[in-house]
């Protein structure tokens, strides 16, 4: 059996500033009932994305300490049009949130940008280029 790959999860510092972060780019995250401690999302395609304090996840994995420098990995999000990609990480960056890179047209067709989550998480916007 192969195995399925349907949940990423997020390690936060401050759970409450991670989700306000999300919900600026459309995602609707849920507190667990249980602690609020872990939130989650479902996305379209069946897919789960979940984040979890770092007080909640530590417990669980003895030596883990937060990386440091770049991130590791990025979420990408794809949006309608380069405009949308522009005005997304205007309104990012003008809320307060680190620019990586700045709207670009990249050589592969796409208009492309990226911003960090308050973890320092790549956060990539991207839209296709008009044909040309």
């Amino acid at each position: 059996m192969n195995p399925t790959m349907n949940t990423i999860d997020i390690v936060v510092s401050d759970m409450q500033a991670a989700i306000a972060f999300y919900a600026l780019l459309g995602l609707d995250f849920k507190l667990d009932p249980n602690t609020s401690e872990h939130a989650s999302c479902d996305l379209p395609g069946g897919l789960h994305l979940m984040l979890d304090s770092e007080v909640f996840r530590t417990p669980f994995l003895p030596g883990w300490s937060a990386p440091s420098g770049g991130p590791r990995a990025l979420l990408c999000f794809e949006f309608d049009s380069p405009a949308a990609v522009d005005a997304k990480y205007a309104e990012l960056t003008r809320a307060g949130y680190r620019g990586l890179a700045e709207p670009f047209d990249a050589f592969w067709g796409m208009r492309y940008a990226t911003v960090t989550d308050p973890d320092g998480t790549g956060i990539d916007l991207y839209a296709a280029l008009p044909a040309t």
